[in-house]
């Protein structure tokens, strides 16, 4: 995934503007386990990671902003103790001295109902939705996709949203166990009910930013904590209707990178019309002494991201 030397050093060039990325802190007071596939996870030990990458990036000096990619914490935590861990991890990303960007993720959702992480978490978004777009430099676009707008979590069990996303996980996955991927084959095995989709008037948010970004000449960014390339990540990771977003992006030649948290293990993928999909790797599953987090440097005709540790460093030049 490239060399761990930023790009500034290789050429000299000074970035258009830098950010700070990090992805499933997933904190929680308790005492470390494992995965459902037996990958050991520490969950004390993420809040250490966090607290890494803020001073990291506060020493750093020239960083824009940073992006959360969701999960901020995990579902095992005391459902008691929800608000205060959600508020600490808040306050320790609160002491970046810059703006945060906050999405929603599955363990969000499960420890506290969604008005209330709009809330908690600022979501620079409007009426009531959990996606938005910002715009950090005249040449730059970033979107941030809400991956569970139909879900099965999140929801009142009788809001459409979540009606919807039942309906798709009864037809999809046979499973009385609604998580689990059992009998279900390759790319099919995404329709778990951890995962979730995007809803069309959400769809047609998308293009309009997409369709004002071209005439703009700017460049886009799509952040999103669930992965939307299958050769990025696991299928058991992907958005549910991936293919439907990735049909509409590819219809624009505005959108450069997808970068999406979720799938612990991370990965990288460069997809038929050249957009850059990089999943980055979790803070929860770094061992006591290790890290994973980054900043990302981003050129007229590249992004850069310098990873620490556990979190792999990644050249991304554009093809046009």
């Amino acid at each position: 995934m490239g060399s761990t030397t930023s790009y500034i050093s290789l050429n000299g060039k000074k970035p258009l503007f830098s950010f700070g990325v990090i992805t499933d802190v997933q904190y929680a007071d308790i005492p470390d386990g494992r995965s459902f596939l037996g990958v050991p996870r520490y969950y004390r030990h993420s809040f250490q990671v966090l607290r890494r990458a803020v001073n990291n990036w506060n020493d750093h000096g020239k960083l824009k902003f940073c992006v959360n990619f969701g999960d901020i914490i995990d579902g095992f935590c005391p459902k008691s103790e929800s608000r205060s861990a959600i508020q600490k991890v808040i306050t320790e990303f609160n002491n970046f001295h810059r703006p945060i960007y906050h999405m929603l993720g599955n363990h969000c959702l499960y420890n506290l109902p969604r008005e209330t992480l709009l809330e908690v978490l600022k979501l620079p978004s409007l009426y009531g939705r959990a996606y938005y777009d910002f715009t950090p430099s005249p040449e730059y676009r970033f979107v941030v996709l809400d991956a569970y707008d139909i879900s099965a979590i999140g929801w009142p069990e009788d809001h459409p949203n979540a009606l919807e996303a039942m309906q798709i996980l009864q037809t999809k996955n046979p499973n009385n166990d609604k998580n689990s991927p059992v009998g279900l084959v390759e790319l099919e095995r995404r329709y778990l009910m951890f995962n979730g989709a995007v809803g069309k008037e959400q769809l047609l948010w998308l293009e309009g930013i997409l369709q004002d970004a071209s005439m703009c000449n700017q460049k886009v960014i799509v952040c999103c904590h669930l992965p939307l390339h299958p050769k990025s990540a696991s299928p058991e990771a992907l958005l549910w209707n991936y293919d439907e977003v990735m049909e509409l992006i590819h219809r624009y030649n505005c959108v450069k990178a997808c970068f999406a948290g979720h799938d612990h293990k991370g990965g990288y993928s460069i997809d038929t019309h050249g957009i850059h999909h990089r999943v980055l790797e979790a803070a929860l599953e770094c061992p006591p002494g290790t890290d994973a987090f980054g900043h990302v440097d981003v050129y007229h005709d590249r992004i850069f991201l310098s990873g620490v540790n556990r979190m792999a460093s990644t050249e991304m030049l554009f093809t046009s």
